[in-house]
């Protein structure tokens, strides 16, 4: 059975499109703490604003957005992005693979890039972003393997900025790759409780969901005479 508050704690409450301005933070701040969602995130430049609005919230980590949103970056600013929204007080860190690295083949470089995010993450839960839609099914499980290997906790299938983003196949897909090694986050066009639930079987246990689409869900599954059913019970 999935409660609201069973689905509060899988969700990573965003704001992490070009256009949110400071009304999405607040309005994000203010749905994390009313569904005691998991972790809530939006952009570095405003992540000091989220965490001062959930100052003193004990169910909801801020998230820390690493290489937004195309994973370009050099190692060492993606390395010093980490330690800053670290010491401002994220809990975990989302950061974007490089994809042209990995696209181009240059496995070596862009295993590296990950292990010095983790490396400076010390201990902290970092999620690695593959960016599904550019990426080949090769390219995906090269990147899973990447992942693994340098220690991260979740391979994760994008960042929402792309044209398409979480998908029932790339779920399927990364769950197989990484098997128990790393867990599965879903991010990136997940609008409806159906999908999520449906993720949730494929093998994702969290999920990155904007504002107003995990409003909607949470207000279905409290309105509604039963909770839902997973499929794993």
């Amino acid at each position: 059975m999935f409660t609201a508050q069973e689905i509060a704690r899988m969700m990573d409450l965003t704001a992490v499109r070009p256009d949110s301005d400071e009304a999405e933070v607040r309005a994000l701040a203010e749905a994390a703490k009313k569904y005691q969602c998991l972790c809530a995130c939006t952009l570095p430049s405003q992540t000091p604003l989220l965490l001062e609005l959930l100052a003193g919230e004990p169910h909801t980590s801020v998230v820390g957005a690493v290489g937004f949103p195309s994973g370009a970056h050099t190692t060492r600013i993606k390395v010093a992005e980490a330690r800053e929204l670290l010491g401002m007080g994220c809990g975990e860190l989302d950061m974007v693979i490089n994809i042209g690295l990995l696209r181009s083949g240059q496995y070596r470089c862009a295993l590296d890039d990950v292990r010095a995010v983790v490396d400076a993450a010390a201990g902290a839960t970092v999620k690695v972003i593959l960016e599904c839609h550019y990426l080949s099914k090769y390219e995906i499980r090269k990147g899973c393997e990447l992942c693994i290997e340098a220690g991260a906790s979740f391979v994760k299938t994008s960042t929402g900025w792309a044209p398409t983003g979480a998908t029932l196949e790339n779920v399927a897909l990364i769950k197989e790759c990484v098997g128990d090694a790393l867990l599965v986050k879903a991010a990136g066009g997940i609008r409806s409780l159906d999908t999520l639930v449906e993720m949730y079987r494929l093998g994702a246990r969290r999920f990155g969901v904007g504002v107003t689409s995990a409003i909607h869900m949470f207000e279905e599954v409290l309105h509604a005479d039963h909770p839902r059913r997973s499929d794993t019970g």
